[in-house]
């Protein structure tokens, strides 16, 4: 069993080392493979933000608005017009522009027709009311005066509320453009300004402005922190991991030893016990010998005496009394212990202490020798850092945004003034309206007080001939309505034209090709644009390159080097290689050694020690001789035995001298029983002890000797080689590691400059925003102004007409028709 349990321990040995070998050459055991880095959105301050169109109660109005623009200006986009115009302005014709114009043409003539008629026909009424012919009495009554009289009320209110309407709406979208009005003018240098800075800072700026690359650049900080943070365990982290991977070889090898040292210590015991028990035995023997022979004389004599009765049958058990057990007949290991003697002269606790004590200090000295490659390697980080602001140094950007820069600050600039006019004229605009609209509801309060009071004066008169206040009151308020209605509707009409000639223009010849995408064709067709105004040229676009494919890289988030033929003069992807600037890291971790599994199991006085038990011959003893004498007894024949037999006999005497005799001889016995016998028996049971554990060990101590130093010997010599190779690996697991960090953070770089500093996304947005600000936050209100103001002015014919006819019939009737 001790041989199976020891191969056991060997084969358990050898799979530890066979199972430690793989793993140290195919597993990490750092911290992870390494966690996802996040860096700070460095440009969003700079983006333009996207405009959208927002939904409306009224966007009907505003479609039906498009829908009769539409109607009046059918004609494309005037490709040739706008050419002639912007190449040469004295070629432009006057019938050319009638032709394209020709709807508003139509409406501008509908427009000076009514300024001219309307205050015409006005000036005629208040003529005919001088003359008493316009807006008198009826000269008759008759029965259907009262159907004519309601129709006409109806009608008039019908008309009225038309107009209420229409002129509700008119308010509503003036302040909707007047409120728009303000922020779509200030967001156009806003936007350019915008842009203007996203161009600037794109590229490498001062110090002072850390922005764009530079502020890319400067999130290399994360990665190095990170890195700095992950130098600071390395050390202690390899240390740990070579303890770990090594200790279950280390441990068993130590157990190993101390189970021989224990061997040692125990087998010099037992030894010494044994050669002492001997001994101790053989004297005793010899001391017994002589008692024994005379208590078998006197017992014999005694059971051979005629007057003993019935102790022949005992007589033979008595004549066999002598000793048994013959030690001095036993091999003696004084030999061996000559041999061991001064064993041991190491002190094996202490050594294997030491051993362990070293072994797991290995964390400690791993923090020690690497302390100046982890210096070396900070130092390292702060030259990488050095590398990694060549990317801003040498971003080529300037050159190619610059004429963009110029461009919009030139677009800026010029755009103050007009923008400057605009406002003052919206302003105007929206004083007139203001003023307009409530003329209008001036008007239609007068409708309505006139009407009220004339109904209010019919139902009062008992005949239609009698005078009564109220309804000539009403007469008089619809009259004003009227006076004032033709006092104002040049006015009206006049400024209905206005904006709709510019609304209605902005509609259909800019917002309705830009939603097309045909002023985008107009522009990218050669030859349209004067040489000053060649957007390719002034914004660095490709030779195959157009504004409008330009639009649509840009919209879907191409870069500026694409756009701009960067990639034929500036590599980025070579720029942002990760050896380019970890390469001396690598090299720097690659080339360290330390010698780390230096640990001394066994000094060599230990060594001698175990080798000197091994041949000491305590294998050689035959402790078969020991195990077969103490198989006798230390005497032949029971002395319990055979004392009892004696005490039984004595009370079967009739003679009291030979029972007393008897029972002196039993008591006899039972001394010599208790006082030598039991201490012999007592020191042969110890014997036994000693050379069950000798016997047992002797058969295998050569082997296991053997086996233990092989084991240390083996160990001591791999765990430098073991400690190195994990060294190694831990290190290759570390640099694995911190170049993922690397290669985010370039990954991070090249996704950011491409798609957020040096995108050009924010362009295309800009446009985008332009069309939304001009064509649907003003344009669409106003054009739904001009359009409800104009049907407020048509309107107001039939209100003149209505109200004129009614007053006649809250006046009294000159002839009354029975």
């Amino acid at each position: 069993s001790l041989l199976a349990a020891e191969a056991m321990r060997a084969a358990g040995l050898l799979l530890a080392w066979a199972l430690l070998r793989p793993a140290a050459t195919h597993q990490c055991h750092l911290a992870g493979p390494g966690g996802v880095l996040r860096f700070t959105d460095t440009h969003a301050e700079i983006r333009v933000p996207a405009l959208h169109r927002v939904p409306s109660s009224l966007d009907p109005l505003y479609g039906l608005v498009r829908r009769c623009l539409d109607l009046i200006q059918q004609n494309p986009l005037p490709t040739e017009l706008l050419r002639a115009a912007l190449n040469d302005p004295g070629s432009v014709r006057t019938s050319q522009v009638v032709q394209y114009e020709l709807g508003y043409v139509v409406c501008a003539a509908v427009a000076l027709l009514f300024t001219v008629a309307v205050p015409v026909a006005g000036m005629c009424f208040c003529y005919c009311r001088s003359r008493r012919r316009c807006g008198g009495r009826l000269r008759a009554h008759r029965r259907s005066l009262g159907c004519r009289r309601h129709c006409l009320l109806a009608c008039l209110s019908l008309t009225s509320l038309v107009i209420l309407t229409s002129v509700v709406c008119a308010f509503v979208t003036s302040q909707r453009v007047k409120g728009q009005m303000e922020p779509g003018l200030g967001a156009v240098p806003a936007t350019l300004r915008t842009l203007r800075q996203h161009i600037a800072n794109i590229p490498q700026v001062a110090p002072l402005s850390r922005q764009g690359v530079q502020m890319v650049v400067d999130q290399f900080e994360v990665p190095r922190q990170q890195i700095i943070s992950d130098l600071g365990g390395l050390s202690w982290s390899v240390g740990l991991s070579i303890h770990a991977q090594l200790k279950a070889m280390t441990y068993a090898a130590l157990a190993d030893l101390q189970d021989r040292a224990g061997d040692l210590q125990t087998s010099l015991h037992h030894l010494q016990i044994l050669d002492k028990t001997v001994r101790a035995l053989a004297s005793a023997r010899a001391e017994l010998e002589p008692a024994l022979r005379e208590r078998r004389r006197r017992v014999v004599a005694l059971l051979d005496d005629p007057r003993c009765t019935s102790c022949a049958s005992v007589l033979g058990r008595a004549q066999s009394l002598e000793l048994g057990a013959d030690y001095s007949k036993v091999p003696s290991v004084e030999k061996v212990l000559k041999a061991l003697a001064g064993l041991p002269r190491s002190d094996f606790a202490e050594m294997i202490r030491q051993g362990n004590g070293t072994f797991n200090s290995i964390p400690e000295l791993a923090v020690e020798r690497m302390a100046q490659v982890i210096q070396d390697l900070r130092d390292e980080m702060a030259r990488m850092t050095e590398k990694v602001q060549s990317i801003a140094n040498s971003f080529p950007l300037p050159d190619y945004t610059r004429p963009v820069s110029e461009a919009l600050v030139k677009a800026e600039d010029r755009s103050q003034p007009y923008l400057r006019e605009v406002e003052r004229f919206e302003q105007y605009r929206w004083i007139a309206g203001t003023v307009l609209c409530s003329i209008i509801l001036l008007i239609l309060a007068c409708n309505v007080i006139g009407m009220v009071l004339g109904a209010y004066g019919l139902s009062k008169r008992e005949d239609p001939s009698d005078y009564e206040c109220r309804g000539e009151a009403g007469a008089k308020f619809l009259l004003v309505g009227v006076g004032l209605a033709f006092l104002f509707s040049w006015l009206l009409i006049l400024l209905v034209f206005a904006t709709f000639l510019v609304g209605g223009n902005i509609q259909t010849l800019v917002c309705r090709n830009w939603v097309n995408q045909e002023i985008y064709k107009f522009i990218d067709t050669p030859g349209n644009l004067p040489p000053s105004m060649n957007l390719t040229r002034q914004l660095n676009l490709r030779r195959d390159s157009n504004l409008s494919a330009a639009y649509r890289e840009c919209k879907s988030g191409a870069g500026l080097w694409e756009v701009l033929q960067l990639d034929r003069s500036y590599d980025l992807d070579e720029h942002l290689k990760s050896p380019k600037y970890t390469a001396d890291f690598q090299k720097r971790l690659g080339d360290f050694t330390a010698r780390l599994g230096d640990v001394r199991l066994l000094r060599s006085e230990g060594r001698q020690d175990l080798e000197t038990f091994a041949r000491s011959g305590v294998d050689e003893v035959d402790y078969r001789r020991f195990q077969e004498e103490m198989k006798n007894p230390v005497v032949q024949t029971s002395l319990p035995g055979l004392a009892r037999s004696l005490e039984g006999l004595q009370k079967m005497q009739r003679n009291s001298t030979v029972a007393g005799r008897l029972a002196a001889e039993a008591q006899a016995l039972w001394q010599m029983q208790n006082s030598t016998v039991q201490s012999q028996e007592a020191l042969v049971a110890k014997l036994g002890k000693s050379v069950q554990f000798l016997s047992h060990l002797a058969p295998h101590l050569q082997e296991r000797v053997k086996t233990t130093l092989a084991t240390i010997a083996s160990v001591e010599a791999r765990l430098p080689m073991q400690a190195q190779q994990i060294l190694r690996q831990e290190i290759g697991c570390f640099t694995r590691k911190e170049l993922r960090y690397f290669m985010q953070y370039l990954n991070w770089v090249g996704q950011t400059l491409r798609e957020d500093v040096a995108s050009c996304q924010p362009l295309a947005t800009a446009l985008d925003n332009g069309r939304v600000i001009l064509c649907d936050r003003i344009a669409d209100p106003w054009n739904a102004f001009w359009f409800s103001l104009g049907c407020c002015t048509f309107f107001l014919i039939p209100n003149i007409i209505f109200a004129v006819r009614l007053t006649k019939h809250f006046r009294p009737i000159r002839n009354r028709l029975m």
